[in-house]
């Protein structure tokens, strides 16, 4: 029986799982195209915190969760969320191995590199720049194009060319633009923003602004500053900003009120990158076409602002694996994969609901509530504690837990006036 062929468009942390996943699967043939040139192509971003039962579960699948540990930063845990006083509402410290909350971080070049060396050579066809995908499932790429597929998967991102074919859904502007930066070697160059952010993360909100911190494994530092801006049809991806000292100046007045340590991180960034933020509908579903479907960004992008969005899309690639899989060692997997997709699909529009509401609740207490983060604290903490444990909602524990939440809070703001 010939082998299942499955194409896999985007080597991005999910296109490279679920080709993880299914390439060392004897009837199961893969090929993964990528636009990029190479694997060193362009830079890959910050950290990632991957999450026991979304990112780890897919690693440990793919038997990759060894190799990750090597490369994991448990005391990158350490977490601070504080409004523009530096009144820290949250203030966790960083911990070892064996007292992780389950939340190790990564760097995403580290995630990318260690799934890209686990991949079997000549999977991967780089320099593959795709233009379209017919209604028969032809993709047509810069050179030509490839066919014979039973199964097509766009894991292309938020402005995915494989979504075209099956929704003429888009990305809707959240109101937000972030602007990216960097502090290379941190600890020496900016030693009072480096023992700020305490090796981990710092998210500090107000006035539907922020700038948040996140520590790198090599020493450099990833800053955010986040504001409402109108949308630009011209900078709907990223865009690298040339004026450093006037973009800058004209953040530093914008934040004039914050606290002077958390403004020194700004004096010190460099690099910005505009980077508006944009989102699919909460719930967004599509109807079910033969052949081809869509994971990660491409089927659920979603703001940065609950740390869900790389977990989730990993989450995808381990589901879709095993409804490929299961197709594939049916007696007839031709006939068995489109019933397999089709279940496939339904969890992930629960998955995805679940989750991008999650984001939109973050987002929406975060940066559209008066008096944030101070007067939302305690919804923020509960909702997320909820999320990773739906279990406490049904117990009879909860209102005592909640009661906990609110009356920590209540003391704490009385002393923080």
């Amino acid at each position: 029986m010939a082998p299942m062929k499955i194409a896999i468009v985007g080597a991005g942390p999910v296109g490279l799982t679920l080709a993880r996943l299914l390439s060392d699967k004897t009837n199961v043939e893969v090929v993964v195209f990528e636009s990029e040139r190479s694997r060193d192509a362009r830079g890959q971003g910050g950290t990632l915190d991957l999450h026991p039962t979304t990112g780890l579960a897919a690693l440990k699948e793919a038997g990759l969760y060894d190799e990750f540990l090597k490369r994991a930063r448990f005391d990158g845990e350490a977490l601070t969320i504080c409004d523009k006083h530096l009144i820290k509402y949250v203030n966790l410290p960083g911990v070892e191995e064996n007292s992780s909350r389950g939340r190790p971080e990564i760097d995403r070049y580290l995630l990318r590199e260690m799934l890209l060396d686990s991949v079997l050579e000549g999977v991967i066809r780089w320099g593959c720049r795709l233009r379209s995908i017919d209604e028969k499932r032809n993709l047509i790429f810069d050179y030509g194009t490839e066919s014979g597929f039973d199964l097509v998967v766009g894991a292309d991102g938020a402005w995915s060319k494989i979504r075209k074919l099956i929704s003429d859904q888009m990305p809707n502007y959240s109101g937000l633009t972030g602007i990216s930066w960097t502090i290379p070697d941190a600890k020496e160059k900016a030693p009072e923003c480096y023992k700020l952010v305490n090796r981990g993360s710092l998210y500090s909100y107000s006035d539907s602004r922020g700038i948040f911190s996140q520590q790198l494994g090599d020493g450099s530092l990833n800053v955010y500053t986040i504001s409402p801006r109108p949308e630009d049809s011209q900078m709907s991806v990223p865009s690298h900003l040339d004026n450093v000292e006037a973009v800058r100046n004209a953040l530093l007045e914008e934040f004039y009120e914050w606290d002077p340590r958390l403004l020194n991180i700004l004096r010190h960034a460099q690099d910005p990158v505009l980077r508006p933020l944009y989102m699919l509908p909460v719930g967004w579903s599509w109807k079910n076409y033969p052949g081809v479907t869509i994971i990660g960004d491409a089927a659920h992008v979603m703001t940065p602002f609950a740390g869900e969005g790389v977990n989730l899309g990993m989450q995808d690639a381990l589901m879709l694996s095993r409804a490929i899989i299961t197709a594939s060692n049916s007696p007839d997997p031709e006939a068995s994969l489109p019933g397999e997709i089709q279940t496939f699909e339904k969890d992930l529009f629960v998955r995805a609901k679940e989750t991008a509401g999650l984001t939109n609740d973050m987002m929406t207490w975060m940066f559209f509530t008066d008096g944030s983060p101070r007067s939302v604290i305690e919804k923020v903490g509960l909702r997320i504690t909820t999320f990773h444990d739906k279990g406490l909602l049904s117990t009879f524990m909860y209102p005592f837990y909640a009661a906990a939440v609110y009356m920590y809070y209540a003391m704490f703001k009385l002393w923080h006036r």
